[in-house]
């Protein structure tokens, strides 16, 4: 179990998940509360003095030149909560909202946001209590930050909106009354501080990068099981070759595949007919290598993004300066998410060009669409299908959404990152990429059914084995889709990854 300190600093996306799924409880770094009580103070010197300072007695966006008197402050930090609560579509998970608010936490905690240490603390109690905010997953163009989703999130500390309490949907009030808490009356610059910042897109890229870390590994994994089936040509692997490179992604495939393939007589064992592959099986280290590089980078972005301020204006308590800028404004993030996807994508790319080798007789040696009986029996013909249609549709979600952007607020806001949009198409191109990953897995196992298992490499017959426990060789058609369903579940739960590792030691990205 994983515990959570938040202190603003030094918190991963990967220590955020793993307390989420292992329901670790979360905690406020007390000696960092000073920095928070210091900001806080500034808030109301400036609200003694009368000065206008941007989101404390002004109005937002468009609006930044009414000003708000002194008795209607808090009206207005309610009044922005409800009127931006206005999200559409299907709700986030559970773990992305409370990822949303695991992180929001640890910004606002480093001090810079004038919040109170209350109202931090009654988002904590959230996640600890159990207690998830219905959050709709569109409506955010990723700058003021995600102000739509953030604001679903702030309506039920202040007993708005709906929100599930072990797992049962109430109203706020009541889900927080159930859970022993009591909602918060927000006082001046806390709605804003509650919802300007980059949390929602970064909560979906800090799951996609965990569940991509297991992915990609795998990934090796069932193409090793795949070079086993096809009596692929394992010098392509040398590490001279790549050494001659040095991507570290790519050294780390490669390294990867050697290790997966140790012992394995179908590929060190065997006089090939072919002087060098196809691509899809010789250029493994360098198309998945390229990925792991990928995933490296944006990690790097995301880890910096979760111990950032992304609030706007930013109150630096020491000289008691308030600076109106753009810290919550997604572009990092978008960009970083966007390339996420596309290295996930061309994971599943090269995935279903080796699922094609394997069904194909012209180019596997192996019986048609890995079937004893073919012609009376599609044997895995349409399994292949499934993976193009995967495919084409990632395809078209790899289109980048930080390409885009279209004003709002009456033009004030005139360029923004649509990084939620990009984070949620990465979140969807990673579930398809995992299901193209579990038909390779499925097609290799079943090509293997052809060859001499006892000259399988041990690290891949452990794979084959576990496969094996819940589904059996195809001697004849038969439903499907449950297996699967049973694939991808030993490929996102990490079981196929165990499996090996049990073998060889850590994979590597």
């Amino acid at each position: 179990m994983v515990m959570l300190k938040l202190s603003g600093s030094n918190l991963s996306g990967h220590e955020v998940v793993q307390a989420i799924r292992e329901g670790g409880p979360v905690e406020i770094d007390a000696a960092q509360l000073k920095e928070v009580v210091r900001s806080r103070e500034l808030v109301v010197r400036l609200l003694q003095e009368g000065l206008p300072v941007y989101g404390i007695n002004t109005g937002f966006g468009k609006l930044a030149e009414t000003s708000i008197s002194g008795e209607k402050v808090a009206d207005l930090q309610r009044n922005l909560i409800l009127s931006h609560s206005c999200g559409v579509g299907e709700p986030f998970s559970a773990e992305v909202v409370q990822a949303m608010i695991i992180l929001r936490a640890n910004a606002l905690m480093k001090g810079y946001s004038g919040i109170r240490p209350e109202v931090i603390e009654l988002l904590v109690q959230l996640v600890n209590e159990d207690v998830t905010p219905l959050i709709p997953s569109q409506g955010s163009v990723g700058a003021s930050g995600d102000l739509v989703p953030l604001a679903h999130m702030s309506a039920v500390l202040i007993g708005e909106g709906r929100a599930y309490y072990r797992d049962q949907l109430y109203p706020a009030a009541e889900a927080l009354q159930r859970a022993g808490l009591r909602p918060v009356t927000l006082e001046a610059k806390e709605g804003l501080a509650l919802i300007n910042g980059t949390q929602a897109m970064t909560a979906q890229g800090v799951l996609a990068l965990y569940d991509g870390d297991v992915l990609l590994k795998t990934a090796d994994i069932t193409a090793s099981l795949t070079m086993e089936a096809l009596a692929g040509i394992p010098s392509a692997f040398d590490g001279r070759v790549h050494s001659l490179r040095s991507h570290p992604g790519q050294v780390a495939a490669a390294a990867n595949l050697r290790k997966l393939l140790v012992g394995s007589d179908l590929v060190y064992g065997t006089e090939h007919e072919r002087i060098q592959d196809a691509y899809s099986l010789r250029c493994i280290p360098q198309v998945h290598g390229a990925s792991k590089d990928a995933y490296r980078y944006v990690e790097g972005v995301l880890n910096t993004e979760i111990n950032s301020v992304t609030d706007n204006p930013i109150l630096f308590s020491q000289d008691g300066d308030v600076i109106s800028a753009g810290n919550f404004h997604g572009q990092p993030v978008a960009l970083a998410l966007d390339f996420l996807g596309i290295a996930l994508s061309e994971i599943g790319n090269i995935a279903e060009r080796r699922i094609e080798r394997l069904v194909n007789p012209q180019l596997s040696g192996l019986p048609p669409f890995l079937s004893e009986a073919s012609g009376l029996n599609s044997g895995y013909m349409i399994i292949q299908y499934t993976a193009a249609a995967l495919v084409s549709e990632n395809k078209v979600l790899s289109h980048p959404a930080s390409v885009d952007s279209i004003p709002t607020s009456a033009n004030q806001e005139d360029h923004v990152s649509m990084g939620s949009v990009a984070a949620r198409k990465a979140l969807r191109i990673l579930s398809n990429v995992q299901n193209i990953v579990a038909i390779e897995l499925l097609c290799a196992c079943q090509g293997l059914e052809f060859r001499d298992r006892s000259k399988v490499a041990p690290a891949t017959r452990a794979v084959y084995d576990l496969v094996r426990k819940d589904v059996p060789p195809l001697k004849a058609d038969r439903f499907l889709e449950p297996e699967l369903k049973i694939a991808r579940d030993l490929v996102v739960s990490g079981q196929v990854l165990k499996a090996a590792e049990n073998i060889v030691g850590s994979l590597v990205n």
